[in-house]
């Protein structure tokens, strides 16, 4: 991802300029359209820390967790985050920390839902990096996506990782509800794992039966699809859907929204972070593409960091953050 982000940020130099071109200009290489979707400058609402602890702690330390070594996450000892989350039965772990990022689903008994989680991309890993730097468009899979339209474009790399453990994953899910009774899923990931997770809780909630209760909650989300896909996730997932931003975290904006790509809306955004790194200011960001939020960050501002964390409780992502 930290590949990706140097070469998007030097793309977005050189073409700062074509978002403002008054028709679509056609890239032939990225078999794209430049072009800009929906946006809105509607107020933000602060979120409390209440609704922090609640909602987002629990998913961030399951994507924090899913960065360890499947050794790890099998045995439920990878430091901090198997520590904070002692209850929870991993059903299958897998993944080459490459072009399978790694990825597990469990069974977190406290909570009594199933919990699918899928790993960032690692910065020292080239082939996980490769699976990023693809900007190409795509149709929708149907297999995967069943109710997607013939207007719905998707992320090339995105879409061919997350492929890649579309069937154990849903298998397992189907398992996993059968066998513990649970009603309930929650699919989460940061960066990469972030966009695996977006495409896995749109799978799991068209092929599943209605009744089941399905969150997905991911951190440093980058674009996945195009507006036809924005707008299917919304339509989808509705609220169940949450995707946090973090200061200037520059991944949000990339691949750029000038090339035909959006976010679904339901943003969180985390304004600041104290020092200790364990509280958060937040606010929830109406719409699409809040100008407000991450959508509004100068490129120039641009934070790695940010995009590492910390979110909020201490919680950092990536590999150099599991402790066994």
């Amino acid at each position: 991802m930290f590949v990706q982000l140097h070469a998007t940020l030097a793309l977005l130099a050189v073409l700062h300029y074509v978002a403002a071109a008054p028709t679509p200009l056609d890239l032939p290489d990225f078999d794209i359209n430049v072009g800009v979707g929906e946006t809105t400058d509607e107020e933000p609402k602060a979120l409390s820390q209440e609704d922090i602890t609640s909602k987002l702690v629990r998913p961030a330390l399951f994507s924090r967790a899913v960065y360890c070594s499947s050794g790890a996450v099998e045995d439920w000892k990878c430091g901090e985050s198997c520590d904070a989350l002692p209850n929870v039965k991993v059903l299958t772990a897998g993944g080459d920390d490459g072009l399978i990022p790694n990825f597990f689903v469990a069974h977190d008994v406290d909570q009594n839902q199933i919990v699918v989680a899928h790993q960032g991309t690692n910065p020292k890993n080239l082939l996980s990096d490769l699976n990023d730097l693809k900007f190409n468009q795509v149709d929708a899979n149907r297999t995967v996506l069943p109710t997607a339209g013939d207007d719905v474009k998707m992320h090339d790399g995105f879409a061919d990782t997350q492929e890649r453990t579309a069937d154990i994953v849903l298998s397992t899910v189907k398992s996993a509800l059968k066998s513990t009774g649970s009603k309930k899923i929650l699919v989460t990931g940061h960066s990469l794992g972030a966009a695996i997770a977006s495409i896995d809780a749109m799978m799991l909630k068209t092929k599943l039966d209605s009744d089941i209760d399905l969150t997905a909650v991911v951190f440093g989300l980058p674009r996945v699809g195009n507006q036809a896909w924005a707008d299917l996730v919304d339509s989808t997932l509705g609220d169940s859907f949450t995707h946090v931003t973090n200061q200037d975290d520059p991944v949000p904006r990339v691949p750029p929204q000038f090339l035909q790509f959006q976010h679904p809306s339901n943003e969180v955004h985390i304004t600041a972070v104290d020092s200790s790194g364990k509280i958060a200011t937040a606010q929830l960001c109406p719409g699409q593409e809040n100008s407000n939020c991450a959508a509004g960050n100068s490129i120039l501002d641009a934070s790695v960091t940010n995009h590492r964390g910390p979110y909020f409780n201490n919680i950092s992502m990536g590999n150099k953050f599991c402790t066994a």
